[in-house]
């Protein structure tokens, strides 16, 4: 098969996984009928961006252009486009494509679909080698991939819902969380400053658990109704048996049985945090009270776009700390050290 025209761009990209991030220019796809050309104008830095660009996944092909937290302005549509025109403000998450015809993508829930297409990480079946990311002037995406960004919200402070938004909205959503319900949401960084927003805008009573005595303030702001400092037993045993509905966002290592103690019956803990190493997981914790435990991932398109009309309703964006393009490097840095409160947002035109 023939490949299609192309056009060029600048883009920040890794060479390597020890080559830290550096200037380069990438091909991207000239719009085919139902594609959707979009100039990037924000791109939020997920901690994932980090384990690709590094290989920690051992999936990555290289050179690798990391970036699924996207917003931009739509520059060029297809000629069989009907969703957006030329102008809109639109978004792209961590999913450029899928197989469409699956029991997944029928019910959307694309992010299951065996065939999905990830914004980079994947194989791309129109240029051949790895999907290339958001860290790029522009990109091109099918327009049933693209979602409409309210026209209310801060589109810098919005580009983290697309990963770090819909990752903390969709299992609180599947598990009903909602007015009555005490929720627990474990960890404050990128994902837990969401789940904290969001559970509260459910209208649950909302626990932020942490390690740290310096995030109580900034829980409470957010809109916990309490935090409670997890290494100090008696906060801990004080909640015992109390939680509708538990959302550990923590990738470090950590005890999982002490939060199945917090269920009530029929209770349930999702993670939505990867830890690099597995999990140690007792038994009775989790038989005595008939509680379970659960994971997630992100969240399909439709459900996506109904995050962020739902932001848009609620006025919900991410806490966010604005760096230029060619700060990158360092920003992983911090990031490792939870230096951000609580999503590094890369402004694009800082690329040229």
């Amino acid at each position: 098969m023939a490949k299609p025209a192309c056009y060029s761009v600048k883009a920040f990209s890794a060479t390597a996984a020890t080559a830290p991030l550096a200037a380069a220019t990438i091909e991207r796809r000239s719009p085919r009928a139902t594609d959707v050309q979009i100039q990037i104008q924000y791109c939020g830095v997920c901690h994932s961006d980090l384990h690709f660009a590094r290989n920690e996944w051992h999936f990555t092909q290289y050179p690798a252009v990391p970036g699924h937290e996207i917003v931009g302005k739509v520059t060029a549509t297809g000629k069989g486009v009907k969703k957006f025109k030329v102008g809109d403000t639109v978004g792209v998450g961590c999913l450029v494509d899928s197989c469409r015809t699956c029991p997944e993508c029928r019910a959307g829930l694309e992010q299951f679909c065996n065939g999905m297409v990830m914004t980079y990480g994947s194989t791309d079946p129109i240029l051949g080698g790895g999907t290339l990311g958001g860290y790029s002037q522009s990109i091109v995406v099918t327009e049933d991939f693209v979602l409409r960004l309210p026209a209310n919200l801060d589109p810098a402070a919005a580009a983290p819902l697309l990963c770090a938004g819909i990752t903390t909205y969709s299992p609180l959503r599947h598990w009903k969380v909602g007015k009555g319900q005490k929720v627990g949401i474990v960890g404050l960084g990128g994902l837990g400053h969401m789940g904290v927003k969001f559970a509260k805008a459910f209208g649950a009573h909302v626990v932020l658990f942490t390690t740290s005595t310096g995030k109580v303030a900034d829980g409470k702001r957010l809109g916990a109704h309490e935090v409670v400092i997890s290494k100090d037993e008696a906060q801990m045993a004080a909640h015992a048996g109390s939680f509708d509905f538990i959302l550990d966002t923590v990738s470090a290592n950590h005890d999982l049985n002490a939060y199945f103690n917090l269920l009530k019956r029929d209770g349930n803990l999702t993670l939505v945090g990867a830890p690099e190493q597995p999990l140690p997981v007792a038994a009775f914790p989790l038989i005595m009270r008939r509680r379970s435990f659960s994971g997630s991932l992100i969240g399909g398109l439709p459900e996506t776009q109904e995050m962020l009309d739902f932001c848009g309703k609620h006025k919900i964006t991410c806490d966010i700390e604005m760096i230029r393009m060619d700060q990158i490097n360092t920003a992983y840095e911090r990031m490792l050290k939870s230096d951000v409160k609580y999503r590094f947002v890369i402004d694009m035109a800082s690329l040229k």
